[in-house]
Parts: structure tokens; C-alpha cells; sequence
């Protein structure tokens, strides 16, 4: 479905030397949270529709589309401090994890220009940075019967 972005965010996306740069914002649940954990890709925090958005730069790669494969974006954040290293070993890797990212313009932070919620999956780390796979499950490599019948788990029929 088209989306209908602002003038100003058309123009900037648009310019080569645009007068303020879109800012990116990541929204991360988890089942574990009691909140949503909120970041900027920036170094100054920004408020969005009420909500403190913390200023830390991290790299956002887009979906990309490809045909016959799912749609994959990928994230990358600076492995600094133990809270989130914490979080990924007690998780399970980040498993059930949503990320929303959405683009907004600092002169009117109220107003997302587009977002996208991902799925969480692949996380790895290292002593630089962790990064992982966002898009959607493949549904098309799950079977679509939940037990199937063979002669090692159900001798009786065979």
C-alpha cells in the first residue's frame, strides 16, 4: 500500500544536502519487558509521540527484495555494557522479539514518516558489536502437518 509522506520528508530524501537528515528509531518488545526499549540512530535522545527515544547511534541495513526469498534486513549495535548482553543470554538469543523501525524528521518528531515491524532472529555477538537478521518468518519451509507417521515413531501402523 503507497504511503503518503510529508513534503518536507520527500524533499530531504530527495536532496543531496538537505538542511536536517531523517532520523531512524528502533522500538524493541520482548515478552521479558515490562516496556518497549526505545532508540535513536542518533547522539541526542528525541521524544515521539510521548515517548523518550535514547540517542545511540547503531547501523540499519533495509529489507531488501529479492525474488523468492523472504525479505531480510539486518542490525548492528555497538557491544557496550553488560544490560544487553544480559538480555540476549537470558532470552535466548532474543528469541519472540518485534522491532518496529520507523523514520521520523527532528522538526516534527510526532509524525512518522513510515514504519515496519520485524521479527528478531539471528543475533550474533561479538566484542565490537552484535548484530541480527529482521523480517518474517518462513512459513514455507515449516511442514504443514505437525506429526507425521513413520515406521520409527509409530511402529503399530506399519
Amino acid at each position: 500500500m503507497p504511503h503518503a509522506y510529508s513534503s518536507a520528508y520527500k524533499s530531504t530524501i530527495a536532496s543531496v544536502s538537505a538542511p536536517e537528515a531523517p532520523l531512524v528509531l528502533l522500538e524493541i518488545t520482548h515478552p521479558s519487558f515490562t516496556s518497549p526499549i526505545r532508540v535513536a540512530n542518533d547522539t541526542q535522545d528525541i521524544t515521539c509521540n510521548g515517548n523518550l527515544y535514547i540517542g545511540y547511534p547503531f547501523r540499519f541495513i533495509p529489507p531488501d527484495d529479492f525474488e523468492n526469498q523472504s525479505p531480510k534486513a539486518t542490525l548492528s549495535i555497538d557491544n557496550i555494557g553488560k544490560d544487553l548482553m544480559y538480555w540476549i543470554e537470558t532470552s535466548g538469543g532474543g528469541s519472540g522479539s518485534l522491532v518496529k523501525i520507523m523514520s521520523i524528521m527532528r522538526s516534527q518528531p510526532d509524525l512518522i514518516e513510515w514504519d515496519i515491524t520485524l521479527e528478531l532472529s539471528n543475533v550474533r555477538t561479538s566484542t565490537p558489536e552484535i548484530t541480527s537478521d529482521l523480517g518474517y518468518e518462513n512459513l514455507y519451509s515449516k511442514s504443514a502437518i505437525s506429526k507425521k507417521y513413520r515406521p520409527d515413531n509409530s511402529p503399530g501402523l506399519f
